[in-house]
């Protein structure tokens, strides 16, 4: 018999499964914490609390000055040429005169070595910088100009509120803003001029100095000097503040220091001259040579003013104001130490001497227009209604007679 053979038991080998690709685990999602959500709100809600602590009554009594200023420049326009104002472009051009088109050229075309342009240096460049950086998103420089006085105006008459409100009631501070706004120099608060961004940059220096922030106020001091020569007298008003604060507290604060950096506002100016005409000292030449203006005694120029009485017309007229404003600074000077903090007073004084003490005064209804605590000054005897009235009612007419005349082309600031 045949032997059956065992049947095999073994499987036939099967093909090898493809290997399949590793599974890969997407990352896991970061977690947003509560504090990542709440942030964008934070940072709305503080924003809010920042807006709702500002002062909106200075804010609206300033903007609503400003737009008095524009509407009643232009009508003064229209009756005094007896011509249209033409486009929006026209309308610009009314509050670009004077010093104003030289600082609008130097932020649109820079500090130039030659021709005429070549003179500007004798104008400080923080102002100019300031309006070609908002040019970068106007992309008109007129315009620029104006919403940087805008700022920088709001910015001062806060400041000086602030400032005032330190020793005096909120009354007084609320009238010297008012005064401020509504002093016949106050047109160069509006137009482009460097006023309202030095008035802003000292007055907040006084302020920052008053609450021991002396690292802040000098460097506000230091800009200050890059907008107007005025800003170094700075160091002695602030010097005098240092004085006064360690007769009353015998303390000696190592931050009283700062004060010393204001003085590299003007080295910054120095090293611009330097940088365009190989000369630091090149303003002082041009200042000399082409605008006849050199350093002298107070009573050098205040005599050629009372000289000029003697002129008939719109240039006797002219000296008659200045003549006014140098009279009316002078009386400020010798009040404020009187009434004032010492360190107000000497701001005062130097500034008068500052803008006095050359042989070609001009502008002196601009150039009485920094010295601010003339306004707490003006604050104080407006106590009494009958001065309040006086000082209000000149203020406005002669802004009003200077503000016709500016937008008509004359001479004024």
């Amino acid at each position: 018999m045949k032997k059956k053979t065992a049947r095999s038991t073994r499987k036939p080998p099967t093909k090898p499964e493809p290997e399949k690709p590793p599974m890969v685990e997407a990352p896991a999602a970061t977690p947003v914490t509560v504090e990542e959500i709440a942030e964008p709100k934070e940072l709305q809600e503080r924003l809010v609390i920042y807006l709702r602590r500002l002062d909106w009554d200075v804010i609206g009594m300033v903007l609503a000055i400003k737009a008095l200023f524009y509407l009643y420049g232009t009508q003064a326009f229209q009756v005094l040429t007896n011509s249209d104002v033409g486009g929006f472009a026209r309308w610009l051009t009314i509050w670009n005169r004077w010093d104003a088109t030289h600082y609008v050229d130097l932020a649109q075309n820079g500090y130039q070595t030659a021709g005429d342009a070549k003179y500007w240096i004798i104008f400080y460049p923080l102002f100019p910088w300031l309006i070609r950086i908002v040019a970068v998103v106007f992309d008109n420089y007129i315009i620029s100009a104006l919403i940087v006085v805008a700022v920088a105006s709001v910015a001062a008459g806060l400041l000086l509120k602030k400032l005032v409100k330190l020793d005096y009631s909120e009354e007084i501070a609320n009238h010297a803003v008012w005064f401020l706004f509504i002093f016949p120099g106050s047109g160069a608060l509006h137009t482009p001029f460097t006023e309202s961004v030095f008035l802003a940059l000292a007055i907040g220096s006084f302020l920052a100095a008053r609450k021991d922030q002396w690292a802040l106020a000098g460097l506000l001091g230091a800009l200050a000097c890059l907008t107007r020569i005025n800003g170094l007298v700075l160091m002695p008003a602030l010097g005098v503040e240092v004085g006064y604060q360690y007769w009353k507290t015998r303390r000696w604060p190592w931050q009283w220091l700062w004060i010393g950096f204001i003085g590299f506002g003007i080295l910054g100016y120095l090293l611009l001259n330097y940088h365009v005409f190989s000369n630091p000292f090149m303003f002082m030449t041009f200042r000399r040579e082409h605008f006849f203006q050199v350093m002298s005694w107070p009573w050098v120029g205040i005599k050629d003013q009372v000289l000029a009485l003697r002129q008939s017309g719109e240039a006797g007229a002219r000296g008659a104001q200045d003549l006014f404003f140098i009279i009316l600074g002078f009386a400020g000077v010798v009040w404020s130490f009187i009434k004032l903090r010492p360190s107000y007073a000497v701001w005062m004084a130097c500034n008068w001497l500052l803008f006095v003490s050359t042989t070609f005064i001009l502008g002196a209804v601009r150039s009485t227009l920094i010295l601010f605590p003339l306004f707490i000054l003006f604050s104080l005897l407006s106590v009494h209604k009958v001065w309040y009235a006086a000082i209000t009612v000149w203020s406005l007419l002669f802004l009003a007679l200077f503000t016709g005349l500016y937008a008509a082309g004359h001479f004024v600031y």
